[in-house]
């Protein structure tokens, strides 16, 4: 934890570092119009500033202090437009922090954000492909009338890159043919529990580059219960770190979003956790 009198309010873990030398960027996104169950994915970036305050900087796993190689956490988007003129502006700021090359790490807010965060990584990295970990397959045309709702974010990503799905058991029936077909690769979860088997179809689904892109409910809810459509089955704690240090390892990770954390009340579980997934996260690539 970040002793108090080093603490930097508003900035990840407590922590700062210029942003033209930080290794790691973090971009908060409190975004939330089209959730469809529980309500409050816009405080999940605020609540995950807080619970990272609770994360040790010395990474136990790792066996170093990654915020070393500079971490800077930019201030709050304004997420108040709707959805068809704030996603312009937020494809346009992750143009220009990309010119920093550094890894850009977004927090939302809910999952349909991925839409503007992902083009212009396909943009800069013709070979890009996605890894999308979640409970729910998102791949409608549109849902309750948007384009832009949660349950759509990779159908416009999967018409321009590669897409590979991993932790999948919630799928609507008009989306179910969109799977396993053209540029989607869909690993379900009832069907690749083991480990040591699923690993290997991932890395060879995937392209040499890769993005990221975490639906927290991809874990399973005993471990992060703060999401905003919980489902049953999802990865345990360590059986998703494996699969992303394997990514990481294997492929060059140029971006992560990580989106839908649903703050509780009475308790700071999930916050915690996903800041300690964005801070290992990191780990794996600033070791690697």
């Amino acid at each position: 934890m970040t002793p108090a009198a080093e603490m930097v309010e508003g900035q990840f873990l407590g922590v700062t570092a210029p942003r033209e030398k930080a290794r790691f960027i973090v971009l908060l996104l409190p975004f939330e119009r089209t959730t469809s169950y529980k309500k409050g994915t816009e405080h999940g970036p605020a609540r995950l500033l807080d619970g990272s305050f609770g994360v040790e900087l010395w990474d136990e796993e790792i066996g170093s202090q990654t915020y070393l190689s500079g971490i800077h956490t930019e201030p709050a988007f304004d997420c108040s437009p709707p959805a068809k003129l704030l996603f312009p502006k937020i494809k346009e700021r992750v143009r220009e922090l990309l010119n920093f090359k550094s890894v850009l790490f977004s927090v939302g807010g809910e999952h349909s954000l991925s839409q503007a965060l992902i083009p212009p990584f396909i943009e800069r990295y013709p070979d890009l492909s996605i890894l999308h970990f979640d409970a729910h397959a998102d791949m409608r045309s549109e849902y309750e009338g948007s384009p832009f709702n949660h349950a759509c974010a990779m159908h416009p990503i999967s018409r321009r890159c590669k897409v590979v799905q991993v932790g999948i058991r919630s799928v609507a029936e008009e989306e179910a043919h969109l799977l396993n077909t053209g540029n989607v690769t869909t690993f379900y979860r009832h069907e690749h529990r083991d480990m040591g088997k699923l690993l290997p179809k991932v890395l060879e689904a995937l392209t040499g580059t890769v993005y990221i892109s975490i639906d927290l409910d991809g874990f399973d809810p005993s471990v992060i219960p703060g999401v905003g459509t919980p489902q049953p089955g999802g990865f345990d704690w360590f059986e998703g770190l494996e699969l992303f240090r394997r990514v990481i390892e294997k492929k060059k990770v140029v971006g992560v979003d990580v989106m839908e954390l649903c703050p509780l009340q009475d308790t700071v579980n999930s916050e915690i956790a996903a800041a300690k997934l964005i801070y290992r996260l990191m780990g794996y690539i600033a070791r690697k």
